[in-house]
């Protein structure tokens, strides 16, 4: 009924071993590891495999090297890393444009609404900020692009969230091929988006949570719309190239 248990190779356990000590903060951000040799000494194991060990948690981003240095110390993994690999896997489970619009429905009014209880000063101005820039360039599709990504980011650090910030990361990497299709083929997209960012601005600003979220449902339901109007197939998988898409990063 059951196979044998694998057994794990030294520098697995090794890996697992401080990975843990990482997850429980007992090894905090910042801080420097033993040297190889001394973890060698420490698992009782060869260098070689500690150094394996080492670079499987590297790869994850749990461990890195400052600015010119050699010694390796425990980091966090970025908001890109980790909105990379999640976006590379809703491509490989076959989501869709219209899962990530579903997605973003059920996710951007609930962050509206925190930023709108708790942002700050300075996090205010930022979105003010984002919302200023769309609106005063009238900038290639590329930047427009960037512009609206930026401020749906601006909005999730308002909400003093880290779990709406990093879910952020891979739904925006999915939206940009389709919203630069918008942007080029709807005439009216650029008004609407510097409308609702301003709508929704005014209400992070009056700590509005209420209207913050009923403006950022609207300005996703008008996605649903510019997708309808430039002609792009809600079927289509993320992964594929979305009704003369772009590439955009």
């Amino acid at each position: 009924m059951f196979d044998p248990v694998a057994y794990a190779p030294a520098y697995l356990r090794v890996s697992e071993a401080i990975r843990t000590r990482i997850l429980r903060r007992e090894l905090r951000e910042g801080e420097v590891l033993p040297t190889e040799t001394e973890l060698a000494r420490q698992f009782e194991v060869n260098r070689s495999t500690v150094r394996e060990a080492l670079r499987k948690l590297e790869s994850a981003g749990l461990l890195g090297r400052r600015r010119g240095g050699k010694r390796l110390v425990v980091t966090r993994p970025t908001r890109e890393a980790v909105g990379g690999g999640l976006s590379q896997a809703f491509a490989l489970h076959r989501a869709r444009v219209i899962d990530v619009w579903e997605a973003l429905q059920a996710v951007q009014p609930g962050i509206a609404s925190a930023a709108a209880e708790r942002r700050s000063a300075a996090a205010l101005a930022k979105l003010s900020g984002c919302a200023s820039r769309f609106a005063a360039r009238a900038g290639e599709r590329e930047a427009a692009v960037a512009d609206v990504a930026d401020f749906f980011d601006a909005l999730a650090e308002a909400g003093a969230n880290p779990v709406f910030h990093l879910l952020n990361e891979p739904l925006l990497r999915l939206l940009k091929p389709s919203l630069a299709v918008i942007i080029d083929r709807v005439p009216q997209a650029r008004a609407r988006i510097e409308e609702a960012q301003a709508a929704i601005v005014a209400a992070v600003q009056a700590r509005d949570a209420k209207r913050a979220a009923e403006w950022m449902a609207r300005h996703v339901r008008d996605f649903g719309r510019g997708y309808e109007v430039a002609g792009i197939d809600l079927a289509t998988e993320v992964g594929e190239p979305t009704a003369g898409a772009p590439a955009v990063s």
